[in-house]
């Protein structure tokens, strides 16, 4: 943390969903395989975290990127859901299945391009929030939901579900750099998620090269204007160099952010659809649902 900032206390994620794995009751072992599926996918959760795109920044991949290696380093699987300003249009197929949209890039990391697919799940109240729902079935075996998009894709996103579940410790992750547009784009997303979303804390992911003189007094300012002008908190900044290599290691405080966000991050159950698919209602049926019909049924 820069001296120029104020010096907060973190406390260690020990709460956090795949830290309590052991405090789990025993219980007997399952009669069958669906028993089993169905126990195991019980506590299943998938964490989702709002991630505020910014068209003026060039090295966004770049900061996406290295988020996800602080998640492949602990074991889980992500999913970045990218429906920014720039991204592309989804698989044609995406729109009749979203399973068939997702692109596995490594074990640990998927990827869906969703330029303008989640208004597809728009419902009268102008929430897409169905869209959670749709991929937490198109792909159950994620632990980690990274949607990468706009301030009012976000809102639309998450208001409501933040609500129902009074999720109050969701903090989004505002990417910027330190070029005047960046901040001014960063500034107007965390004013808009404060007012239309009621997410008043946020974290910054601050693309800079190492030791920049600037990176900590921009971030000053951002943490200054929020507070003064909205009531909202910068919880925590860290800067990344967009020209390190992907193979690096993450850096300590860049784990820390990352481990912190799976505790505050909005929580999504596998629905009972999702285990139903995994378990297969007939024996011979695919356990992916974009793979039931290429597989002959069972005689």
């Amino acid at each position: 943390m820069s001296a120029d900032l104020p010096r907060r206390a973190y406390r260690p994620a020990t709460d956090s969903w795949y830290n309590q794995l052991d405090d789990l009751p025993t219980s007997p072992a399952p009669a069958d395989q669906a028993q089993g599926l169905r126990r195991m996918f019980v506590s299943r959760t998938m964490r989702c975290i709002p991630v505020v795109s910014n068209p003026a920044i060039a090295f966004g991949g770049a900061l996406l990127e290295r988020l996800c290696s602080a998640y492949a380093e602990q074991g889980l699987r992500t999913l970045v859901v990218d429906a920014g300003e720039n991204a592309r249009a989804p698989a044609e197929l995406a729109s009749f299945d979203l399973a068939e949209g997702v692109e596995v890039l490594s074990p640990h990391v998927s990827y869906l391009a969703a330029g303008g697919l989640t208004l597809r799940f728009v419902d009268t109240s102008g929430s897409t929030s169905g869209f959670l729902d749709a991929i937490s079935e198109a792909a159950p075996d994620i632990d980690v939901l990274l949607v990468h998009a706009s301030a009012p894709e976000l809102a639309r996103l998450f208001a409501r579900r933040v609500q129902e579940l009074q999720a109050v410790a969701v903090r989004p992750i505002v990417l910027c750099d330190e070029q005047a547009d960046s901040v001014t784009h960063a500034y107007a997303a965390i004013k808009l998620l404060a007012m239309r979303a009621g997410l008043l804390t946020h974290d910054l992911l601050f693309s800079a090269l190492p030791d920049s003189p600037r990176a900590a007094k921009v971030a000053e300012r951002l943490a200054r204007c929020a507070d003064d002008f909205l009531g909202a908190t910068l919880h925590d900044w860290v800067a990344v160099d967009p020209a390190e290599a992907p193979t690096d290691g993450p850096s300590l405080r860049l784990k820390r952010l990352a481990r912190e966000q799976l505790a505050c991050a909005l929580p999504h159950t596998v629905s009972d659809s999702v285990f139903g698919a995994l378990a297969g209602e007939i024996g011979g049926r695919s356990a992916l649902p974009s793979l039931g019909s290429r597989l002959p049924r069972s005689r």
